[in-house]
């Protein structure tokens, strides 16, 4: 069974859903859940920043088509700047996250399928696809960043855990999944498990290394496999064996997987070089 989106966002995601249906998969259209599930995960004070940001900016004199932000804090200590310039450099990681008029529908119905997915899982089913655009996994609480801006494989998760106590989060996009682990640093009852090209060389180079591994309670749940640039299928799957003795030593009940592609051998990025039998051995 697969979940997708009210719209199709980009090709990409095109050409993602056409693969689905030609498997024989079931499509079906997200509901509308609402904030509950979204706000679950992320404040609230940046849910209101991200549902307002887009109208404030416009009201700048001069201001850029969309939000980017030309300032970021060094350190995020307790002041919240009351400015639209001030608050964007506070939640926005980089500018590779700029927020137009659609960004917010778009990353509501983006993490309404997570939900919808897991909501399948609770219902019986083994196991679904959320076709998820914009991606997830570099949003923070509290941060946007990455093209991320709801972290829908958190929210996934922490949507699974109102009827489970422990879930597992294997991420194997190319790159890490510094938002996802920042949620749940400090836990125990999520697992974050992360494939990735070394960051000493990546974004978003600044997380991602092997010797984080959570803080007081989450100690020793997130578990980082930095890989080495251009690593193929043999290195990345030696890896994942890695992985899946991690998580099968957690016992989760259910375990979510953030599918990021772009470690394809053909991604114009090169970092990694997974060929699609290799992918096709990712559980």
């Amino acid at each position: 069974m697969r979940r997708s989106p009210t719209r199709k966002s980009r090709s990409g995601s095109a050409r993602l859903l056409e693969g689905a249906k030609a498997a024989g998969s079931e499509i079906v259209r997200p509901r509308d859940h609402g904030l509950k599930p979204i706000a679950a995960v992320h404040t609230p004070e940046y849910l209101e920043f991200l549902q307002n940001i887009f109208l404030r900016w416009q009201r700048i004199d001069g201001a850029s088509e969309e939000v980017i932000p030309n300032i970021h804090p060094l350190a995020r200590t307790g002041r919240y700047p009351a400015s639209a310039v001030g608050q964007a450099g506070y939640h926005m990681a980089d500018t590779a996250c700029p927020i137009s008029a659609d960004t917010w529908g778009s990353a509501c119905w983006s993490a309404w399928s997570a939900v919808e997915a897991a909501e399948a899982v609770l219902a019986g089913a083994r196991h679904t696809y959320a076709l998820c655009r914009p991606p997830g996994h570099h949003a923070f609480a509290d941060v946007a960043g990455g093209f991320c801006f709801l972290n829908n494989s958190a929210i996934a998760a922490q949507h699974l855990l109102t009827s489970s106590k422990r879930i597992a989060i294997l991420d194997v996009d190319l790159h890490h999944g510094n938002g996802t682990q920042g949620i749940f640093y400090g836990r125990s009852d999520v697992l974050t498990v992360s494939l990735h090209a070394d960051p000493v060389r990546f974004y978003p180079f600044f997380w991602g290394n092997a010797d984080e591994r959570g803080e007081g309670l989450g100690l020793g749940y997130n578990y980082n496999l930095p890989l080495p640039r251009k690593t193929a299928d043999a290195g990345f799957l030696e890896a994942l064996d890695a992985a899946n003795r991690r998580i099968e030593a957690y016992a989760p009940d259910a375990l979510v997987v953030g599918l990021g592609l772009d470690a394809f051998e053909g991604d114009p990025f090169g970092g990694l070089s997974i060929s699609t039998p290799g992918f096709a051995r990712i559980p």
